[in-house]
């Protein structure tokens, strides 16, 4: 590969000030240098974006990714029950396989929640597949669903953060557990020790229907939000706890797909949008949700405009707007950088911007002919039209082929799989034969 790509003649979404019909992206190293018409570069590798859309990649702003093991598997399971028989070759093996699949569908930045295994063994084998895979990434560990103390989890976290500074595609953030009436004093603690490392914190909240609402307020009261803060999913918030998100500046993942299938309540994408405040999308869990990003902007964007359509038929005044693809397929790109952290890196399509980008086909039978491109992108395409995708300047998808070993990945997500769901006691994959 040369230092310098030239992607030539396609239509340039960059989702920031100016899209192009078409247009050139210059890219020099791990950076874009020039987005214009009639670009040349002395020795580039030129790469033919006609019947394209060139457009920043996706970015998954919350993923469960050592679940791909267990893929579409449903939610008969929980990880509590498979994640305690996970070694550290399963754990590569899982991270490394769902990593793959990601880029396989235009994703350059993922947040892996990584909730399996304690040992350092484990935790190498998740840097190792992060490393490998060539993503962009946010780690993200947090305690495994079955662990009893957050001790172990600093001391992890402190030696992550020794290891990781200076990675130039993996970010080290804080998971931290989900907010209860009980925990105030054990997540001061926790917070305290991610800011004391200059870290991000990710969390869940609104999960449980029946839950309190107020906790987030509360934690407004406290003082521990703050521009820092990304919180996943929020379905069942009160107005309070919206308020304190919106004037503390915390950031909001939406696992919508995964979130509804599971029964975690519908997104709240109108209250978020009542108050100004960008979501980013997430994938949350393979088991029930598709591992794409098409999925996740058509869920979103369905479930506000059905929200709406609902109270025009019941007669409703003052009934918002509706949701456009322009602001939907913000959240799966710029709006996600900023959600997850890295939108000072990443995000438009802009000279001195990290090179994570994507080409889309318009010329399959499942799109063409193309009337509106972002509408084209959100509305009706799917994996099949993501043919090259760049992180940093480098190509790990090129002309629809991804750059990787699959045969061996595929191979250790197969032995991973039927080590783990024996040990589990579960019947899947080639076990479950005569039983579909």
């Amino acid at each position: 590969m040369t230092a310098k790509t030239l992607l030539r003649g396609g239509c340039v979404l960059t989702l920031g000030r100016v899209n192009f019909a078409e247009a050139d992206v210059l890219i020099d190293g791990d950076k874009i240098v020039e987005v214009g018409s009639g670009l040349r570069a002395r020795d580039a590798e030129v790469v033919d974006a006609t019947d394209t859309i060139v457009m920043p990649g996706f970015v998954d702003a919350h993923r469960h990714v050592s679940q791909s093991l267990f893929r579409n598997f449903g939610d008969t399971t929980s990880p509590a029950v498979y994640g305690p028989h996970f070694q550290p070759e399963d754990v590569y093996a899982a991270t490394l396989i769902g990593l793959l699949g990601a880029v396989d569908t235009g994703i350059t930045t993922v947040v892996d929640w990584s909730d399996v295994g304690r040992s350092e063994g484990h935790l190498e084998a998740v840097l190792q597949a992060h490393a490998d895979s060539g993503i962009r990434s946010v780690l993200a560990p947090a305690n495994p669903p079955d662990a009893t103390s957050g001790d172990l989890w600093q001391s992890d976290l402190r030696n992550l953060a020794a290891k990781t500074t200076g990675s130039p595609l993996l970010t080290l953030a804080a998971a931290v557990p989900s907010p209860t009436p009980d925990s105030t004093d054990l997540m001061s603690g926790d917070w305290a020790l991610a800011r004391e490392l200059g870290l991000r914190i990710h969390a869940h909240v609104g999960i449980d229907p029946v839950a309190p609402q107020g906790l987030v307020a509360d934690l407004a009261h406290l003082g521990l939000l703050g521009g820092d803060v990304t919180f996943v999913q929020c379905n069942h918030l009160g107005d309070a706890d919206f308020d304190a998100i919106a004037s503390s500046g915390v950031s909001v993942a939406l696992t919508s797909s995964s979130g509804m299938s599971g029964g975690q309540g519908s997104p709240p994408i109108q209250k978020l949008i009542d108050r100004g405040i960008r979501p980013g999308l997430g994938i949350g869990s393979e088991q029930t949700a598709p591992g794409d990003m098409f999925a996740q902007m058509r869920t979103v964007i369905s479930v506000q405009h059905a929200t709406l359509f609902d109270l025009k038929l019941a007669g409703k005044a003052g009934v918002p707007n509706l949701l456009s693809t322009r602001e939907v397929i913000r959240y799966a790109t710029v709006d996600g950088a900023k959600v997850v952290g890295v939108g000072d890196v990443v995000g438009p399509l802009a000279p001195g911007r990290q090179a994570d980008l994507i080409m889309l086909r318009t010329d399959r039978p499942n799109i063409y002919p193309i009337n509106d491109p972002i509408g084209a992108v959100v509305w009706g395409m799917d994996t099949s039209n993501v043919d090259w995708v760049f992180v940093a300047g480098r190509p790990l998808k090129r002309a629809g082929v991804l750059q990787a070993d699959i045969g061996r990945a595929a191979d250790l997500a197969v032995t991973a799989q039927a080590r783990v769901a024996e040990a589990a006691g579960l019947l899947v994959g080639a076990g479950s034969k005569g039983t579909l």
